[in-house]
């Protein structure tokens, strides 16, 4: 009886065990389970997939840019696919993909025993679960085998219910959308691209064969590094093709022999021919991310600019060859011997910002990397080279549009992140900035023909001086401004000619968005403005006094083609069309024998423009326009302290051979109309008395004046008659300076 008990008491302790074991296993099955299913895609990704895709920029003739990504993916469909494509992959990677489910249980457990028995790794995913994989980012980057259980168990359950809900078409699809071929490209559209060059739906049979060569391992296959491999593999995919009836063995036998001849020109995808331009674009579409709610780098967004890329193509050769010689020059005439306090200011700069000084804990470690460096011969050399680099700002506008339609952001093309020295910079336009005081005095009633005496003056200790050092008489605006005479654009500012706070509000409306000071030395441009904004204003010109406001987005689509936002130019009446049309005409005589006269080494067409120098050879410019185009270029270097020596660095030396090489050949490769300035309504052509603009008064020439020069005037503001010639004799001898009392 006592046993009977004890037996009893000993088997309620093995069920209550059993029970705990029982109850604890199925917890840990719960909670795996749990585990398992809180790393499988929810309903709603798995029924509305949003794979990463590259945002596609577009030029204004249709090419395609570059693009902005994290994922350089570019959706297609299915339809539009070769259908070699899609039976090298169905013999390759899942032969029977129209037959399963979304797991090959069969296939599964073959490559399980496979792998016992003779310890390889061969995988027996189907597409579908490959697709899981990819499209959900199931695989992490460091995976041990329980890992790689748990994975598969997701890919198992993510795969079925893919099947569930998409067609076996829209898996493919699919599945050629988001893979990874090497390169940066991710999918099809995108690998297309980058190895051949080409679309998607134009790849020949064996390229498409080495797109799924390269599915198994875009590393150990890829065509470039791993050549022989890519083609071991290519011709394997297409022997799979033959062996399952796809693929006549005949024509595999002539296939195989083929090379991989691959685009070498857009291998890197990153490369942009306007880098400058992108990041610029770039800058702008991040800052209206928000109120347009995308996502710029995964919503694949095509986006259309104004860029002409064969005017891009051409900016960035007449910038690197003009820039590669003049930095040959530059670096003749620099003595570094001459500038040791900026040398040695320099290398303490570039020391301090060394990462191997900022990693330094101790005083005395830094101490140690200091000297050094200072003392490393390569270091310093490099310190000097990047000193002295000179840099460039070239844009070309549309000036009617607004288009930009190139874009030239500095002296290194390959890489956009750097400064831009098209919108990123402000810098003294010297006298390039002239025109805008000569515009003022047009505006206020004054004409070509005005005459200002050629001599030095003090106005309250300011006492500007030609370049030249050449003075003498009274001169006209005409000669001035093609001279560009200092002391003549002073007078203007000095008096009511040209007072400076109307020139600052008649420059602005004409586009410089810049602060301004409005002192008399505005005269000689000594308020900084970036490039952007000068050669747009100097676009009001050419336009009839109208400035547009200059643009580089013309529309943003979603990746359906669906209208996000389409965008116009602000445009406002700045100055009258007399004016500007005046203005024209005068700088049309810079370009023809004044300063800018250089043009005509290269380019004969119509054409007008300023040069611009600043004290020192700090800055050159050179701004100027067709009747089709607006240029203005900048050369310097990025560090003030850093000069031009002499004579070369003027704005007609270092800059204005850009614009002119650039406006030759784009109107004869581009084939675009030659045009002519035109005078507005409401300009007449008459004659002055020389007399009277020799002594300060210009008037209009009398029948009896004996020497006479042609201008141009506004029809309602013709100046006086002279009254000097008589029908007698001249009467007259006034003692005339001048109505602005210089």
């Amino acid at each position: 009886m006592h046993r009977n008990k004890k037996s009893k008491k000993m088997s309620k302790g093995k069920k209550s065990k059993w029970i705990i074991i029982l109850g604890v296993l199925i917890t840990l099955l719960v909670l795996f389970g749990i585990y398992i299913f809180r790393g499988v895609p929810s309903l709603e990704e798995l029924e509305n997939p949003r794979p990463n895709l590259a945002s596609k920029v577009f030029t204004a003739d249709g090419e395609l840019l570059g693009q902005f990504f994290i994922e350089n993916r570019i959706e297609t469909d299915l339809d539009s696919l070769p259908p070699h494509l899609i039976n090298a992959l169905i013999a390759t990677e899942d032969r029977k993909f129209f037959d399963h489910w979304g797991v090959d249980l069969p296939r599964f457990f073959k490559a399980m025993v496979k792998n016992i028995i003779t310890f390889s790794r061969e995988g027996a995913s189907t597409i579908t679960q490959q697709l899981a994989k990819n499209l959900y980012e199931l695989k992490t980057l460091e995976e041990n085998k329980i890992d790689v259980g748990v994975r598969k168990i997701r890919e198992w359950i993510s795969a079925v219910q893919i099947e569930k809900r998409f067609t076996k078409k829209e898996i493919l699809e699919l599945y050629l959308n988001v893979s990874y071929f090497g390169k940066s490209a991710y999918g099809i559209e995108a690998g297309a691209q980058v190895y051949f060059n080409k679309k998607a739906s134009e790849l020949t049979l064996t390229e498409s064969a080495v797109f799924i060569a390269l599915l198994k391992s875009p590393r150990d296959y890829d065509p470039v590094s791993n050549y022989d491999n890519a083609i071991r593999r290519r011709n394997l995919v297409m022997h799979n093709m033959v062996v399952t009836g796809m693929l006549d063995e005949k024509e595999y036998e002539k296939l195989k022999e083929e090379p991989i001849e691959l685009s070498l020109e857009s291998l890197n995808v990153l490369k942009t021919d306007a880098p400058h331009f992108m990041e610029y674009l770039r800058q702008q579409l991040s800052a209206l991310a928000d109120d347009y709610e995308y996502d710029l780098y995964r919503d694949g967004l095509n986006i259309y600019t104004t860029l002409d890329l064969k005017m891009q193509k051409i900016a960035n050769t007449v910038s690197a060859k003009h820039i590669e010689e003049y930095q040959i020059l530059f670096n003749e005439k620099w003595n570094w011997s001459r500038n040791k306090d900026l040398l040695a200011s320099l290398i303490d700069k570039a020391v301090k910002e060394s990462q191997l000084y900022r990693n330094a804990e101790t005083a005395d470690e830094k101490a140690m990397v200091y000297n050094r460096l200072k003392n490393d011969g390569a270091f310093v050399d490099s310190v000097k080279k990047i000193a002295t680099k000179i840099e460039v700002g070239f844009v070309v506008i549309d000036p009617k549009t607004g288009y930009i339609k190139g874009m030239v952001g500095g002296e290194n093309q390959e890489f956009g992140r750097g400064l831009n020295h098209v919108t990123g910079i402000k810098r003294q336009p010297g006298s390039s900035f002239k025109p805008f005081v000569y515009t003022t005095a047009i505006e206020n009633g004054y004409y070509p023909g005005y005459t200002l005496l050629n001599q030095k003056f003090d106005y309250n200790g300011w006492s500007p001086s030609n370049s030249d050092g050449e003075y003498g008489g009274y001169v006209t605006f005409r000669w001035g401004l093609a001279k560009s005479l200092n002391v003549i654009t002073g007078r203007m500012t000095i008096s009511e000619i040209a007072p400076p706070n109307q020139v600052v509000k008649i420059a602005q409306r004409m586009g410089i968005k810049s602060h301004l000071d409005p002192f008399p030395s505005i005269a000689l441009g000594t308020s900084e403005v970036t490039p952007l904004e000068i050669t747009s204003a100097f676009g009001t010109f050419v336009n009839g006094g109208v400035h547009t406001e200059p643009i580089s987005i013309l529309k943003i689509e979603d990746k359906n083609g669906i209208l996000i936002e389409q965008f116009v130019p602000e445009v406002v009446q700045a100055i009258s069309p007399e004016t500007a049309s005046i203005m024209v005409n005068m700088m049309m005589d810079v370009v023809d024998y004044g300063t800018g006269a250089g043009v005509r080494r290269y380019f004969q067409y119509p054409g007008a423009g300023k040069t611009g120098t600043t004290q020192d050879y700090s800055d050159a410019w050179f701004v100027g326009y067709t009747p089709n185009l607006v240029g203005g270029v900048w050369v310097g270097f990025d560090d003030h302290r850093v000069k031009f020596t002499g004579w070369y660095g003027q704005g007609a030396k270092a800059s204005l051979p850009i614009w002119a090489m650039f406006m030759e050949e784009a109107y004869k490769n581009l084939k675009i109309p030659v045009e002519y300035f035109e005078l507005a309504d409401g300009i007449e052509t008459v004659s002055f008395c020389m007399e009277t603009m020799d002594l300060g008064d210009s008037r209009i020439a009398g029948e009896y004046c004996l020497e006479t020069v042609e201008d141009i005037v506004k029809m309602n503001q013709i100046p006086p008659v002279c009254e000097i010639h008589t029908d007698y004799s001249r009467i007259i001898k006034e003692n005339r300076v001048g109505d602005s009392d210089w």
